[in-house]
């Protein structure tokens, strides 16, 4: 009985992190908690009516993610880029995907992968037209998708540490600049590159589509 119930009394403290985390998440990446605004402990856990350790988890987790940031006298804030460090991070992530995406051009059978990313291309699409926040989850998953088939567990784990800052790169640069990179037609190009085998053609074809991504959200 004791057993049974400490594990219930995991399982509920889980679920109420996780809903902090996601509820916290979607309050930065709308700019309902705009860059730079400082989380009050006291403030956060009595509006998400969770207890404060619960909260700390949720705000390390965030962190982890790139959302937050420790400052001065370690108080947190909600994480502040300039256009360098957008830079910088969609050139690593066009290191992480072409790697991704040359590794599935030596896969023999790629029909799976293949047929994988084409169903993101269409989870895109639809999401795209129900807002933001909703295109930049089917975005990412593409993204994120086509790491994972790599097969690589290190490539994948490196970029999904870079998600946070992705999702705040994204915000920063505010919804119509945000929505400009939502097109499925972009990233089906990725997805031809990858049919075709040719790696020196994936390769171009990705770093295109980062310094792309990156100069629209810093310069619209």
């Amino acid at each position: 009985m004791t057993t049974e119930m400490m594990s219930l009394g995991g399982l509920q403290k889980t679920s109420l992190r996780q809903q902090a985390l996601s509820a916290l998440r979607k309050a930065i990446t709308t700019g309902e908690l705009p860059p730079g605004k400082h989380l009050v402990e006291t403030d956060l856990s009595e509006m998400l009516q969770i207890s404060r350790g619960t909260l700390r988890e949720a705000l390390r987790q965030l962190q982890q993610e790139g959302l937050v940031a420790s400052g001065a006298r370690g108080r947190l804030a909600v994480r502040s880029l300039d256009t360098r460090e957008i830079r910088d991070i969609f050139a690593v992530r066009a290191a992480l995907e072409v790697l991704a995406a040359q590794t599935l051009c030596r896969v023999e059978d790629r029909s799976e992968a293949l047929d994988s990313l084409r169903s993101c291309l269409d989870a895109m699409e639809a999401a795209a037209k129900r807002g933001l926040e909703e295109g930049i989850e089917a975005d990412l998953e593409f993204h994120r998708a086509m790491c994972r088939l790599s097969g690589n567990e290190s490539l994948l784990l490196a970029w999904e540490q870079l998600e946070g800052s992705i999702r705040m790169s994204i915000m920063w640069a505010g919804r119509d600049r945000g929505m400009k990179n939502m097109d499925a037609g972009r990233h089906a190009d990725i997805v031809d590159a990858i049919e075709s085998a040719d790696a020196e053609l994936v390769g171009q074809v990705i770093r295109t589509h980062m310094d792309t991504a990156a100069n629209v959200l810093v310069t619209g």
